[in-house]
C-alpha cells in the first residue's frame, strides 16, 4: 500500500491514473492530453505507476496501451473516485500543476545588479538631453 500511495502522491500521476481510469489508452494519447509535459516525463510516471501495481500495460505493435487496475488500488480507488468527481478537484489539480510548473518559491525579490539607470546598449550610461546641447 505504501508504494502505491507515492504513486499517487503527485498531480501529474493521478491526472494520467484518472485518464486511464475509464479505459485503455496510448502513451502519446495520454501525452497529448496533458499538454505541457514531455513525452519523457509521461514515460517515466508511467514507469512508476506500472510498478506500483497501479496501471498495467501491454504491447499493440509499435505502441504501448496502458489501464488502470482498479482491483489492485482497493479502497484508494474508492477515494479517487469520489475526489475526481468534483468541481472543486479539478480546481485544486489546476493549480498544483502551475505550482509544480513554476518551480521552487524565491526567499525574496532580486535586485538587479548595477541598476543605476539606462544604458546605451554599449555598458555606458546616457547623457540627458540638456547635456548634449
Amino acid at each position: 500500500m505504501n508504494v502505491l500511495l507515492h504513486a499517487v502522491a503527485t498531480p501529474r500521476r493521478r491526472e494520467i491514473l484518472r485518464l486511464l481510469w475509464a479505459r485503455e489508452r496510448p502513451a502519446g494519447e495520454i501525452h497529448r492530453a496533458l499538454g505541457d509535459v514531455t513525452f519523457g516525463a509521461v514515460s517515466q510516471h508511467l514507469r512508476v505507476l506500472a510498478a506500483s501495481g497501479a496501471i498495467s500495460g501491454r504491447r499493440d505493435g509499435r505502441r504501448r496501451l496502458y489501464v488502470a487496475r482498479k482491483e489492485a488500488l482497493g479502497s484508494l480507488a474508492a477515494w479517487l473516485e469520489e475526489m475526481w468527481d468534483g468541481a472543486l478537484y479539478r480546481l485544486k489539480l489546476q493549480a498544483e500543476l502551475d505550482e509544480a510548473r513554476r518551480g521552487p518559491r524565491s526567499r525574496g525579490t532580486r535586485r538587479r545588479r548595477g541598476g543605476r539607470g539606462p544604458t546605451n546598449g554599449r555598458g555606458r550610461f546616457r547623457r540627458k538631453q540638456e547635456e548634449r546641447s
